[in-house]
């Protein structure tokens, strides 16, 4: 039996790979066993005399029909566990994950236009401190914040209109009062003016004046009297 470790070796560093995985043709060995230069082994290689063994496949298929039994819950018992339950599962990691959930959450409504900034730096003011515990609790959340808002603005312009509707009425109440007021000036100036001019009246024009007046009394009562007896018959 011939030895071919010189060979074997410049062959492996020729093909770039270990010397295990060079094979020698054995029915080839004097030829093999001349070459001994570089130069000699890339000839033989070229003629097929001594090549490069394939690679050994290594199955996953146990592995991952494994994993697939784990992701369903098979081989997690308690005799398959190892460390504590922080230790398996970090609590500060399944934070770390919420959080951004979370965070990820507000930013893409805030860009949407579905909640302003005010109540984005609200809500993450809110989830950093531990005030939901998943997507769905601050979606609740969002909803019933802007209701909230919602129902304040509402209450606002109601408040508002009634205050509006309630200063024109003042100003009509007041309009009135400052008419009545003209009107009840301008009367008083008129009999104001009257008195003054009854005043400045000669004493035979007031003493006829006086006879006028009692003839119109006489007269209105005749007519009384008169009406009175035709009525009686």
């Amino acid at each position: 039996m011939v030895k071919l470790k010189t060979q074997k070796r410049l062959a492996a560093s020729i093909l770039n790979c270990g010397k295990r995985k060079v094979w020698l043709d054995p029915n080839e060995g004097a030829d093999i066993n001349n070459a001994n230069s570089r130069r000699n082994i890339r000839r033989l290689i070229k003629d097929g005399l001594i090549m490069k063994k394939p690679q050994v496949v290594h199955s996953r298929f146990r592995a991952k029909r494994r994993i697939d039994e784990k992701r369903k819950g098979r081989h997690m018992g308690l005799g398959k566990r190892q460390g504590t339950k922080n230790a398996r599962m970090p609590s500060k990691i399944l934070w770390i994950r919420r959080s951004r959930v979370l965070r990820r959450m507000l930013k893409k409504y805030r860009e949407q236009g579905k909640i302003d900034r005010h109540l984005y730096r609200s809500l993450y003011q809110r989830a950093k401190g531990n005030a939901f515990k998943n997507k769905r609790n601050l979606m609740e959340n969002i909803h019933r914040e802007k209701a909230e808002q919602k129902r304040a603005q509402m209450l606002k312009e109601q408040a508002e209109a009634q205050r509006l509707k309630n200063r024109l009425a003042k100003e009509r109440r007041a309009q009135r009062a400052q008419q009545k007021k003209d009107e009840f000036l301008a009367k008083y100036e008129a009999e104001k003016l009257k008195l003054e001019q009854g005043k400045e009246k000669t004493p035979d024009e007031a003493t006829k004046d006086e006879v006028m007046t009692q003839e119109t009394e006489k007269t209105a009562k005749k007519t009384k009297s008169s009406s009175g007896k035709r009525s009686k018959k």
